[in-house]
């Protein structure tokens, strides 16, 4: 009996050691395996990362190929125009057009829309004067945008080079309720004199508008004054305009004069000084940032007493701003003058200014009340005292002149000194403070 509980004991024995060492290995695995698992999590974590990160770059490396895809559309778009363009270069001849004994005085461009009835107007006034001239100044019109008929007008004319500005780019306007249009077309004149100065290497060029006719003299006007735009580096820019322009305040075609503000409306620019303006060219009103004096650095402009250019536009992107009282009336010069005999030199910065003031102290003084009537009772030249901005808008109200100023600087005033003829052939001078003794005058 003992035996056999002996051998009953060592069985007990023996299949608890057995249990306790499979419990031992069953704990083992189950430790490799929760090990395992552990690690299988990380690896899924990581996987589950880079798969994220993946899609990022997918969606990403998708986002940079719809912008391809609209870039390359933008490039298709404009490479068919620059090959219209390149096949109306071929047809006109252009090559041919320039000559190489004949170097241009300047090209002309005329900026354009959507105004095809008025382009047409322009266009045939400048070829009237221009055919004769047109080694010397070749005809372009740029166009701002697509509209057909403009397009269609502009390439019926083989006297001329056509140029088209397509701006994709959205607008966005500084301040509320400004209109879209004069950022356009600031964008569209900075492509097109970059284009003609850097592109096709013109030294100078002529601007003018789509509403604009020409005068006579036009072209002889500023092939006499390109000497006078490369020589004296104080003036800025020649024009053809003068904003007191209008048949009461005109007589003499042959007179110009040097002016502290820009005229624009038929201005003629040098490469030079478009190398400093393009980089810095504004988003809108390119014509009020010229007359800035940070952009101008106190440098002049040239402008005739009797304007060489007409602007028609009553309708347009000002909506006709001041057309009645000042543009309309405007005398536009019908005749001939001979610059090639005309001695310019006085125009020069050192010669001027001593010029302007004989011209000045001449000039009898006269003050106080009723200076129309004084000014009429007065057979020669007379001048008028301003105190400041507000007495002269009070002046020039009297006689009719503009009475705007910018930065500073009434329109047409050179030294602060508006000059216009009142009583033909008499002149009248609202001189500023400070403005003789610029001079030199002695005003006892």
């Amino acid at each position: 009996m003992k035996k056999i509980l002996c051998d009953f004991r060592f069985l007990l024995f023996l299949a608890a050691a057995a249990f306790i060492y499979i419990q031992m290995r069953l704990f083992a695995t189950q430790s490799q395996y929760a090990d395992r698992l552990a690690d299988a999590i990380e690896s899924e974590d990581q996987c589950t990362s880079q798969l994220r990160t993946l899609i990022d770059q997918i969606s990403l490396q998708q986002g940079q190929i719809v912008s391809l895809e609209e870039e390359k559309q933008r490039l298709e778009q404009e490479c068919g125009q620059l090959k219209v363009l390149v096949q109306e270069l071929e047809r006109k001849g252009l090559g041919r057009l320039i000559d190489r004994e004949q170097v241009p005085v300047a090209a002309v461009v005329i900026m354009a829309c959507n105004r095809a009835d008025y382009l047409e107007r322009t266009v045939k006034s400048v070829l009237k004067y221009q055919s004769s001239v047109a080694s010397k100044f070749p005809l372009f019109v740029s166009q701002d945008g697509s509209h057909p008929a403009v397009k269609e007008k502009a390439l019926s004319y083989d006297q001329l080079t056509y140029m088209q500005h397509l701006d994709y780019e959205p607008v966005h306007t500084e301040r509320p309720g400004e209109l879209i249009a004069y950022y356009k077309i600031a964008r569209h004149y900075k492509w097109a004199l970059d284009g003609l100065f850097y592109k096709h290497n013109f030294s100078r060029v002529i601007i003018l508008e789509d509403d604009m006719e020409i005068a006579p003299d036009f072209f002889d006007y500023f092939e006499s004054t390109a000497a006078l735009l490369d020589k004296d580096k104080s003036i800025m820019a020649v024009s053809s305009w003068n904003d007191n322009g209008q048949k009461q305040f005109v007589h003499d075609p042959k007179v110009l004069y040097r002016s502290d503000f820009f005229p624009g409306l038929g201005w003629m620019l040098a490469r030079s000084t478009w190398d400093e303006l393009s980089p810095k060219w504004p988003k809108a009103y390119w014509d009020d940032w010229l007359r800035l004096k940070e952009n101008h650095k106190d440098r002049q402009f040239i402008r005739p007493e009797v304007c060489r250019t007409y602007n028609f536009g009553e309708h347009g992107s000002s909506l006709g701003q001041f057309f009645k009282q000042y543009l309309e009336p405007i005398k536009l010069n019908d005749v001939l003058v001979d610059w090639k005999s005309m001695d310019l030199s006085y125009l020069m910065e050192d010669k001027y200014i001593k010029h302007f003031a004989d011209i000045v102290k001449k000039a009898k003084p006269i003050r106080g009340t009723d200076l129309v009537l004084k000014a009429r009772n007065i057979g020669g030249d007379v001048r008028i005292q301003y105190n400041d901005q507000p007495d002269f808008e009070r002046i020039a109200r009297q006689f009719g002149i503009f009475e705007e100023w910018k930065d500073g600087v009434p329109r047409t005033a050179y030294k602060g000194i508006v000059v216009f003829r009142y009583q033909i052939p008499q002149r009248i001078f609202l001189v500023g403070p400070g403005s003789l003794v610029h001079l030199g005058v002695n005003d006892s």
